[in-house]
């Protein structure tokens, strides 16, 4: 995650005006209406913390091979993004790099993104993403190896069931999110407008592990921060607000901010943009206690883009509840038909 909620404060009217103004210039077609019933349970079962965190733990140790970190451009991100793609590659996935360029402190970086998908109607995609790199001062392990492991295993469980969904679903691994969600915008950048309106979702997975964290879900309806995001962007948020409360798991909303994370770029484009997290330097309130454990008065996670967001920096019980939230809603959309006009 590119910057917490604390820094962006004073942006929030500004970056919701955006929103609303960005996502009216793209005559979309109407929202999915997502299977909420979809019997997921046997691939929530597959996609499990255990399995995750071996993935967490490859990409610590590859974080410690290379100067302790997996920046974009960087060696670190090189075998990041090597062993990502021989997940997939094992699963029967064909992986492709989408490379580009930006310049970050005068300096020119190259790097890419990884794409994979399922087959499926291209007629209204579904992507899942989140960001495989790192910031220099860390490994990265929570923010954000936890969303990447997070999405592999649901990619990987996908394949391993042979699950063929009726609209494709395209994981994608982003480059360059630290210094500017620059993968995501490449991406979003590269569309035309017809292939801009074939994107029905965009899943955002970013920090979903911390330590004394919160199941925080963004808020796609407008109903507690006014976001005003693109239209179906309130049936993600249902989706998951929903599954959580099946299980008797109590959930909060957070808002979309402009520039803090990869799902920017969906959203100015006018996509339906939802996701999970929980929580980076902001703190702890009394009343999270209360729902969700921890401490009071601490950051949700106070090794965020620091050195210590290592293995040791993981809730796995958290990652866990959200791993099964995303396999969930991955199904529910990817078996979605679309509404009537």
């Amino acid at each position: 995650m590119k910057m917490h909620r604390g820094v962006r404060a004073g942006l929030a009217a500004a970056a919701a005006a955006a929103v609303v103004v960005l996502a009216g210039c793209s005559a979309a077609p109407p929202p999915l209406v997502p299977t909420h019933s979809a019997d997921t349970g046997a691939l929530r079962e597959a996609v499990n913390a255990r399995d995750i965190m071996d993935h967490l733990e490859a990409l610590q140790d590859v974080a410690d091979a290379n100067g302790g970190h997996r920046a974009a451009g960087s060696s670190g991100y090189e075998e990041s993004a090597r062993y990502v793609e021989e997940q997939l590659r094992a699963a029967g996935y064909n992986p492709v790099r989408q490379h580009f360029t930006y310049r970050d402190d005068g300096e020119e970086v190259e790097t890419f993104n990884i794409l994979a998908e399922t087959g499926g109607s291209d007629e209204h995609i579904i992507v899942v993403g989140g960001h495989l790199d790192s910031v220099r001062r860390g490994p990265g392990i929570n923010d954000n190896a936890s969303g990447v492991g997070a999405i592999l295993e649901t990619a990987l469980r996908m394949a391993d069931f042979g699950i063929e969904p009726t609209n494709k679903v395209r994981f994608a691994f982003w480059g360059g999110e630290e210094e500017g969600l620059n993968g995501s915008q490449h991406y979003v950048d590269e569309l035309s407008g017809s292939e801009t309106r074939q994107h029905a979702v965009y899943l955002n997975l970013d920090m979903v592990a911390s330590p004394n964290g919160v199941r925080f879900v963004h808020d796609g309806d407008g109903s507690t921060f006014g976001d005003n995001a693109p239209n179906g962007s309130d049936e993600i948020e249902d989706v998951f607000v929903d599954y959580f409360a099946d299980r008797g798991l109590e959930v909060l909303p957070t808002p979309f901010e402009d520039g803090d994370s990869d799902y920017t770029a969906f959203l100015r484009a006018g996509i339906p943009a939802g996701g999970l997290f929980t929580g980076d330097a902001g703190t702890k309130s009394g009343a999270e206690v209360q729902d969700f454990g921890g401490e009071a008065g601490l950051e949700y996670d106070s090794c965020y883009h620091r050195s210590c967001d290592t293995i040791e920096n993981v809730d796995t019980d958290l990652l866990e509840d959200m791993a099964d939230a995303l396999a969930h809603a991955t199904i529910a959309f990817a078996t979605a038909t679309p509404a009537e006009d």
